[in-house]
């Protein structure tokens, strides 16, 4: 009996990543596997590419491009679709998932004159709600993992060939990608790999699947040596076609000439460690606990059918800045009109999918990734706006409690009453930047690995390299020592109320007296023609709870913000009013604070100005009181998994301006943003 093998690789770069990134992929990774596989066009396999990174490739490397399209006029390789830009299917709305697959197909058909009927599920994010737009879309399959099946009640053993399922009545193929496939391919011995293909020859028509990045084939740490300086992949593909019991076959090829496996249902779900990351640090580390009493062996038997993690859209609720990015997506989607300029590509840009989620990968983690998204959703306002003022309330994040908008010719600003009406977005429109990108620091799941003992290593794979998923990093105390946790979303116009204890250390470590119930709370809010009024009655609490008011307001010029405050409390003795503001910028080494380079951290005393130069986008920052006070400052780190271990990366500059008080205070003042 031959083993059919259904080989596919999945190739994709963040929309705007670094130039260098790409050019090292094609360095590394695309360019000597296509070489190495245009070496031998009898072997068939399928590939994916996202449509903006093939655009890349052809610009910056036609040779490489050139090498796919003969392969493909040789009918080496098989096209899958998926969104142009990479979008996660599931959580973009129905009008755009259509539009970005038919964007790709027409790009497949015009480029490599193939009509793609298989589609690439994006990070294996699966909901069967997809199906009627795949099928209108002309998808007649889809690729995923065998976990998904096994989530279903599947037995691995019989995961060789595909399933169908439906919605409505709409039918859809289900090829699973086994997981011994992709941890083994291309990471252990060459006669290891073919042996654990030949082991899916349960049937005559068995096949042995396996879609995975191409980024492991040399872009992943330590493989370029292993794949190709040592000559794993063509000495792989050197085998394959020499066995008599394997045969190389296209996917669309099999899903025509073979019966299916019988119907499928499977739940809303993606690749195991993904339902991992979704889920909160606590939750994810009682997982990995019952796993572990459980036990390996009997893990892998059956419990991976009942121990799962969580849903990617637990994404939403564990980072309220991915959120918050999804939601004004969606906004912006709902709002879009035919009309004068482009609106779609920008929208489908800001619909790439890595700024909204973080696992091993950086993602959400990675500053520049979301300075990407907010390019695009600036630039859809800017389309949807263009010179119109608005002052504007949403209910749009789902959360019961109103977003503010305000937009002027210069600024977009939006405010949160939900959480301590804090400014949560602040848009330089010709700059097309977010001064409010910032990242909250927050517990998760890996940081453990961080205060663990160095225990024995796990043994070393014989005749292989590790995978990723199990690379291990080394930690030192600068690690240990950046891993703070806030205790509120850090955006900003946050209140606290504290003491003359008050210093930048305890700001940065976040461990200050707080006595006031503001800082991370809802408060009232209403909206006029003008400005925009938010109202708490909350407390001081040291001994008792004292009743105390704070009422803020924000009215809006071209580039100005003026705001107001007034806090009224029954506590007596003295206090410090906190205004916090954390400002996100594209590059701290040459900002200037009141004319002088920013340092890690810093305090400036008695002061009614405080002024930030941004030298890069030219644009300063110009806070004005009516009153004194002192200013602390820390640039806020957070410490993030990446592929090669442990990343630090400065997520915004944290500013507390303090103002000392007795029972009420009062104060004016203006947020400005010009040109440098």
């Amino acid at each position: 009996m031959k083993t059919s093998l259904l080989l596919g690789i999945h190739m994709h770069q963040p929309v705007d990543n670094f130039e260098w990134v790409i050019e090292m992929g094609i360095e590394t990774c695309y360019e000597p596997f296509f070489e190495v596989m245009s070496r031998y066009p009898e072997f068939k396999f399928s590939v994916h590419c996202s449509g903006w990174l093939m655009e890349r490739i052809a610009q910056l490397r036609p040779s490489l491009y050139e090498k796919i399209l003969t392969l493909a006029h040789n009918g080496s390789i098989e096209f899958f679709s998926a969104g142009y830009y990479e979008p996660i299917l599931s959580v973009i709305p129905s009008r755009d998932r259509l539009a970005q697959i038919e964007r790709l197909n027409e790009s497949i058909k015009e480029q490599f004159n193939q009509t793609p009927k298989g589609l690439w599920l994006t990070e294996r994010v699966w909901e069967s709600a997809l199906i009627p737009d795949l099928n209108r879309a002309g998808i007649k399959y889809t690729v995923m993992d065998d976990y998904h099946f096994q989530c279903a009640g599947f037995d691995r053993e019989g995961l060789d060939g595909y399933y169908m399922s439906e919605e409505g009545g709409e039918p859809m193929g289900l090829f699973p990608i086994s997981q011994k496939l992709r941890y083994a391919i291309p990471f252990i011995n060459v006669e290891s790999a073919i042996q654990a293909i030949k082991t899916y020859n349960r049937q005559q028509d068995s096949a042995a699947i396996i879609f995975d990045d191409a980024e492991k084939f040399g872009m992943w740490p330590g493989t370029y040596e292993w794949v190709y300086k040592k000559g794993w992949l063509e000495k792989f593909i050197q085998a394959v076609l020499a066995d008599d019991e394997i045969e190389t076959s296209h996917y669309g090829e099999y899903f025509t000439s073979h019966h299916s496996r019988g119907i499928a249902y499977l739940p809303n779900v993606s690749y195991y460690e993904m339902g991992e990351w979704s889920l909160r640090a606590d939750d994810a580390l009682a997982l990995e606990a019952l796993k572990e009493e459980m036990g390996l062996e009997r893990y892998e038997r059956e419990g991976v059918k009942f121990l799962k993690g969580g849903i990617w859209k637990n994404f939403f609720v564990k980072y309220p800045e991915s959120n918050r990015l999804h939601k004004r997506m969606v906004e912006l989607s709902r709002a879009y009109q035919n009309g004068e300029g482009d609106f779609e590509t920008p929208l489908y840009k800001l619909q790439t999918n890595d700024s909204l989620w973080h696992g091993v990968f950086g993602g959400l983690y990675l500053p520049n990734l979301r300075d990407n998204s907010y390019r695009y959703l600036i630039e859809c306002e800017n389309i949807r706006y263009g010179k119109k003022k608005a002052l504007v309330c949403d209910e749009n994040e789902l959360d019961g409690y109103p977003k503010y908008k305000s937009v002027s010719a210069k600024l977009i600003a939006r405010f949160d009453a939900a959480y301590g009406a804090q400014l949560v977005e602040l848009d330089i429109r010709d700059k097309c930047f977010n001064y409010q990108n910032t990242l909250t620091r927050r517990k998760e799941a890996y940081h453990k690995r961080l205060f663990e003992v160095a225990g024995d290593k796990a043994a070393p794979i014989e005749e292989g390299i590790d995978t990723i998923h199990h690379a291990s990093g080394s930690f030192d105390d600068t690690l240990r020592d950046a891993i703070i946790y806030d205790w509120y979303l850090k955006n900003s116009f946050i209140d606290h109320i504290s003491d003359e204890n008050f210093n930048t250390e305890a700001f940065r470590h976040c461990n200050f007296h707080e006595y006031g119930d503001f800082a991370n709370q809802p408060f009232e809010s209403s909206l006029s023609k003008t400005s925009i009024a938010f109202s708490r009655d909350g407390g001081i609490f040291r001994d008792k709870k004292s009743n105390t008011k704070l009422i803020k307001s924000f009215s809006f010029a071209s580039e100005t913000i003026d705001f107001r405050l007034h806090l009224e409390s029954e506590a007596t003795g003295g206090f410090t009013y906190v205004m916090e503001h954390n400002f996100h910028f594209s590059d701290y080494e040459h900002l200037l604070i009141n004319g002088a380079s920013l340092q890690a951290s810093g305090e400036i005393e008695e002061i009614q100005n405080f002024e930030i130069i941004d030298t890069v986008l030219k644009k300063k920052i110009t806070f004005r009181m009516d009153k004194v006070f002192r200013a602390h400052y820390f640039k806020l780190q957070t410490l993030s998994q990446s592929e090669q271990g442990f990343d630090l990366s400065i997520q915004a500059l944290s500013i507390a301006f303090v103002f000392d008080f007795e029972s009420s205070l009062s104060l004016e003042g203006s947020l400005e943003i010009t040109r440098v």
